[in-house]
């Protein structure tokens, strides 16, 4: 395997397995790894609750890059989790002083690295330990630009937090290597079931999904100081803004990695899709900064507005994966 280098990337989990699969011999970037293993989606459950409000997402449930990588790329990966911390940290050391690259599940509200107003209860932040000096691991996080250094206590800590998806000292690596897979396979495979997710029939996800946001917004009321209605557009916009890479951050990286796909398949018309895609995701980051102004009443509090938004926004993404099916 070749030493290890730690890469900035947009998000935490697709960064980390990219670095993970280059480390074992595969050169990835994060849009493939994001791309490959079919992530973008979208989600809308009002069953599942995130502080008290409906689950709003904009792509897969965490784990779904660790997970989906694994066939394309013929990828063996050991995850392991434990019950009690002190297991998780000698588990850790161990591989550590086996010179293993490991990758980490943790809550980044726990991580003296982060700064303080970005720290939120959040328990799928994933890093990797390369490391140790002393009492503090050498860590590769992919949202810092540099490397950074993390005492015991405190990623212990992180790793073993309660509540929703708790991390429960959960470490995932492979030691295997990776040879460079059969692209006109895999590629068109992993676009098809992205369309799949985008286009379901059913009324929480992908296209439909949006629409149902849509109507579920439409419903809010605005009378009096609108508390509600403010409380519930402040939590959509979070749930893109924040959880996440920041405006249609994950429609640009599904762009990227349509662009990489067009190379690789000599299939130019992929690239022209990606345009449309980055379009898509400017769509997204104008919806969040008008819901934002509405929020913090720079604007009249209009939820109707927002869900007309959303309802557009909602054909556009239907109208561009069944435009992608057929290409692919």
């Amino acid at each position: 395997m070749s030493a290890f280098q730690h890469r900035h990337a947009s998000h935490c989990e697709s960064g980390v397995m990219a670095a993970l699969v280059t480390h074992a011999g595969l050169p990835l970037s994060e849009p493939m790894a994001f791309g490959l293993a079919s992530t973008l989606s979208f989600a809308y459950i009002p069953l599942i609750k995130v502080g008290g409000l409906p689950l709003v997402a904009y792509r897969a449930l965490p784990h779904a890059i660790t997970k989906g990588l694994r066939k394309p790329l013929g990828l063996t990966m050991q995850v392991e989790t434990f019950r009690k911390a002190d297991q998780g940290v000698a588990r850790l050391d161990e591989l550590v002083a086996e010179k293993q690259l490991v990758a980490l599940q943790t809550s980044g509200f726990w991580l003296p690295y982060f700064p303080e107003d970005l720290r939120f209860h959040f328990n799928v932040h994933n890093l990797i330990v390369f490391g140790r000096d002393g009492d503090d691991y050498l860590i590769s996080d992919p949202v810092f630009e540099d490397t950074v250094r993390c005492p015991k206590a405190d990623l212990t800590k992180a790793r073993f937090a309660k509540g929703l998806m708790a991390p429960k000292g959960r470490i995932y690596f492979t030691r295997s290597t990776v040879q460079e897979p059969c692209w006109g396979k895999i590629l068109p495979a992993a676009i098809r079931k992205t369309c799949r997710t985008m286009l379901a029939p059913v009324p929480f996800a992908g296209a439909k999904g949006i629409r149902s946001l849509a109507r579920a917004v439409a419903k809010l009321d605005n009378s009096g100081d609108g508390a509600h209605a403010r409380h519930f557009l402040g939590h959509m916009v979070r749930m893109q803004e924040e959880i996440g890479t920041g405006g249609g951050g994950f429609r640009f990286i599904y762009a990227a990695f349509l662009q990489e796909a067009a190379e690789l398949l000599n299939l130019p018309p992929l690239a022209t899709k990606a345009d449309e895609m980055i379009a898509i995701g400017d769509e997204w980051r104008e919806i969040a900064l008008a819901a934002a102004l509405m929020i913090r009443g720079r604007k009249l509090l209009e939820p109707k507005l927002i869900a007309a938004m959303l309802s557009t926004q909602a054909d556009r993404e239907e109208s561009f994966f069944r435009a992608l099916r057929a290409l692919v």
